[in-house]
């Protein structure tokens, strides 16, 4: 078993960076494992871990077919229905409640 290399905060080389960082420059991992670490020290507790990854070996970041548009905006619209009145709630509806506001505290003044 081979060790990953270990970086602190910020001290990372070139040629390395985390998902965010491969999103933003518009790549994905692509199947590569996970190339070294980046630790931040924290007081008191474990120290934060990155996974960084190989830029080199990064692929592009495959396109949005519109499939994939059509699945994601059903998905984002199943989260705005309320599953107990049935409505658009025209926001997405938070899972500490399970329905819309008005459903959740049907006994409070509706503010219009």
């Amino acid at each position: 078993m081979t060790t990953l290399p270990t970086y602190r905060w910020r001290l990372a080389p070139d040629g390395y960076a985390t998902r965010r960082q491969l999103r933003a420059q518009g790549l994905r991992p692509g199947g590569q494992g996970v190339a070294a670490t980046l630790e931040r020290p924290r007081r008191r507790r474990e120290p934060l871990v990155a996974y960084l990854y190989r830029v080199d070996l990064a692929k592009p970041v495959r396109p949005m077919t519109p499939g994939r548009w059509a699945a994601l905006a059903a998905a984002n619209r199943a989260r705005r229905i309320c599953p107990q009145c049935r409505r658009d709630a025209g926001y997405v509806i938070p899972a500490s409640l399970g329905t819309c506001v008005p459903c959740a505290y049907p006994d409070s003044p509706r503010s219009v």
